[in-house]
């Protein structure tokens, strides 16, 4: 039996759709052979009611007289026959694939499974409806305020959180509030993030996501919430209001809030795989409603073919699937406000019928035709877990990607792990090593150093080794290639010069996250000294270990000073925040006269250009990277070595500087102001930041390089 389905004629009409005197119910299941919607009331009694197929292969029903907040679920009829993928069970209450709500949750120990406990190709006959979620109905309402410009991709710097995390211990936030929608838009949290200089929030996962059954038994649940199971309901837990329809508006006025403050809204979305896991996993939505229409199965058919390593993978070569998902998108965008996306292994959804990743994918090729959706905000994680999944710097344009690189490489180069300042001078360009071809912006890099996976910056800095033992698996889970430096102490010390050491390192870190070309990405609490005690692989912890602590911590007040300093200079001066990649070439003025100055240089200590014999110094550990528009330039000095002495280039480079930012300690540098030629002492492993007088007229003494590509 061919496992090709047809597409609806018309996606809009799939979901439950509130209309005068009554509900309209669709629900996509070309191979069914019948399909009820059970009504369930208050008292948790069905009335189940039949649809009627069209010849599309989507069943619809008008049933009057039901309103919003009505509960519901679906019995898909069909043959049971695992070999053509068909696991067809009514016995199996199933979630609308388009419900815009979802309550309850899932009994873990209840007959969730469509087969039975002793084979997974044997059908199990007992009812599911007890353990499992139940689809509402949700009437339209107005979206949420927009923003008055989404920011330009140089503009933006991501902030990624998890928004129950994030407000659980706020002191300010009242506590029925803590850890909600509501709690995200209260005044004293937005006003940390514009404070900070924060212009977008990216959320972990706010679709509906149920714990994936062994973590339940072991007592945890997925926090995270890469376990999606509806694409269009957000998730209700975090909602203070209800779950019958009030998560939505809840939802509706946090964006809302958001917005008002200038801060755009990204979800990180997770299309690739959902809570069902593999066959041999829960049945609550898709594999009840077509096992082989919705995932990619094994030649057999018989099995799941898994590229991410939760169990299953959306197969986004159907059409029918991919209509779902362009959907989905478009739902958030239009009708929930949000302004951008990050795809959770996105490799996954570029893969064609036959599982190979495909670049031209219609998934791609919709997203930037499409008129809702070619303007948000697109960012890639750009791998999954399956043959040729690693797809860094091959996704074109619009997309910035998550660059792993940067990431990998900024933690190596301030432990003293890297030979030389080649790679240093790549990575603070944007990565044009990777993304400076086809006509790809520099904002195609999306930069980061930490990010929900793994050690929090504070902990890089405090632990060689994972400590992930309250996860329950012997601390066997996790990466074990984190590139971090515990310093010399594994944990938290009183030893003050470890302590400073471990300071000065994370102030390192983020200067170099800040000050690079590309988009920035920071974790949540980072700038804080946020610790989750060296767990990194915190997933299940719904627990002060991934909360943030808002408790103030005077020895981490140096990070959150710093973080707002560099932010308020990149936000001030556009040359530090540059959407093309820099060349060489001479800057020109508003007479079009060049200015004798180049758009980039690299400089050595002793005020000159990096020469050759420089770049190929396996020892050499500092590092001159200057920036000039025709109004401003910069000189920022990176120091992983020891105390030096820096020479300040002059004309045509600059005829005075300032310093701006540092990260040593208070004191270290006395003087502010200097002249060209005048030795810096910067100490040993320091970033310096200089504003540079520069000349709007052309100078008659030009660099030697100066028109070199």
């Amino acid at each position: 039996m061919t496992t090709a389905l047809t597409p609806p004629v018309d996606s809009s009409l799939l979901g439950a759709h509130v209309h005068e005197g009554g509900t309209n119910f669709a629900l996509w299941a070309p191979r069914a052979t019948r399909v009820e919607v059970a009504l369930v009331d208050a008292d948790r009694q069905q009335t189940n009611h039949d649809l009627t197929r069209q010849p599309d292969g989507v069943w619809m029903v008008f049933l009057p007289g039901v309103e919003a907040g009505q509960r519901y679920g679906y019995r898909v009829h069909g043959p049971w026959s695992p070999v053509t993928g068909e696991r067809f069970n009514p016995a199996k209450l199933l979630i609308d694939p388009y419900a815009r709500a979802i309550t309850g949750g899932v009994d873990y120990a209840g007959p969730i499974s469509d087969h039975t406990p002793e084979s997974n190709y044997l059908p199990d006959a007992r009812d599911s409806f007890a353990s499992v979620p139940l689809s509402v109905v949700v009437a339209d309402t107005e979206p949420p305020r927009p923003l008055r410009a989404v920011p330009n991709p140089e503009d933006l710097v991501v902030y990624e959180t998890h928004l129950k995390g994030f407000t659980r211990l706020h002191p300010a936030v009242p506590e029925h509030l803590r850890g909600t929608y509501a709690g995200m838009a209260y005044p004293a949290v937005i006003d940390h993030l514009t404070e900070l200089g924060v212009t977008a929030v990216e959320f972990l996962p706010l679709h509906q996501f149920v714990s994936e059954p062994f973590v339940a038994n072991k007592g945890l649940v997925n926090y995270w919430g890469y376990n999606t199971l509806g694409f269009f309901a957000p998730h209700a837990p975090y909602s203070s209001s209800g779950t019958l329809g009030e998560q939505v508006r809840e939802f509706k006025e946090m964006v809302s809030a958001l917005h008002d403050a200038g801060i755009a809204v990204i979800m990180d979305v997770v299309y690739n795989h959902t809570a069902e896991g593999g066959h041999d996993g829960p049945t609550l939505s898709f594999r009840g409603i077509d096992h082989a229409g919705y995932y990619r199965l094994t030649s057999d058919l018989r099995n799941d073919y898994d590229v991410t390593g939760c169990g299953n993978a959306v197969d986004t070569s159907k059409a029918g699937v991919l209509d779902l998902v362009l959907d989905s998108l478009r739902y958030w965008v239009t009708d929930m406000g949000v302004d951008g996306f990050r795809f959770d292994l996105c490799t996954t959804l570029i893969r064609d019928n036959r599982h190979h990743v495909d670049q031209d994918h219609a998934f791609k090729q919709a997203l930037t035709t499409d008129p809702v959706l070619a303007d948000t905000i697109m960012i890639t994680e750009p791998w999954d877990l399956g043959p040729y999944g690693y797809q860094l710097g091959r996704w074109g344009r619009p997309w910035s990607e998550w660059n792993d690189r940067f990431r990998g490489f900024t933690r190596d180069f301030w432990r003293g792990a890297v030979s030389g300042v080649e790679e240093l001078a790549t990575r603070l360009a944007g990565s044009s090593d990777i993304f400076d071809h086809e006509g790809r912006p520099a904002t195609s890099s999306l930069n980061f150093i930490t990010a929900h996976d793994g050690f929090t910056l504070r902990d890089v800095v405090t632990y060689d080794l994972k400590h992930n033992e309250a996860n329950g698996e012997r601390n066997r889970d996790g990466a074990d290639d984190n590139r971090s430096w515990n310093h010399g102490f594994e944990g938290e010390t009183a030893d003050q010069k470890i302590n400073a050491a471990r300071h000065r390192t994370v102030r390192n870190m983020m200067a170099t996250l800040l000050l690079a070309t590309g988009i920035p990405m920071l974790t949540a609490g980072d700038e804080m000294g946020r610790t989750q005690l060296g767990n990194n692989n915190a997933y299940c912890q719904d627990s002060p270990i991934s909360w943030v602590n808002w408790t103030p911590d005077d020895a981490w007040s140096d990070q959150l000073e710093l973080t707002r300093t560099l932010l308020a200079l990149r936000a001030a001066h556009p040359v530090l925040r540059a959407r093309r990649f820099r060349s060489r070439a001479e800057v020109r003025g508003e007479d079009a006269l060049g200015l004798g100055r180049t758009e980039s240089a690299w400089f050595n200590e002793n005020g000159g250009e990096m020469s050759i014999a420089d770049w190929h110094d396996g020892d050499r550990r500092c590092l001159g990277m200057y920036l000039a528009d025709a109004q401003e330039a910069f000189l920022v000095f990176f120091n992983a070595g020891g105390e030096v002495g820096l020479t300040l280039p002059g004309a045509p480079w600059s005829s005075g500087y300032s310093l701006v930012a540092h990260t040593g300690e208070p004191g270290e540098f006395p003087q502010d102001r200097f002249e060209p030629g005048d030795v810096v002492e910067v100490p040993a492993q320091t970033v310096v930041v200089l504003a540079a007088d520069v000349s709007h007229k052309r100078h008659t003494t030009l660099p030697s390089s100066v028109g070199v590509q």
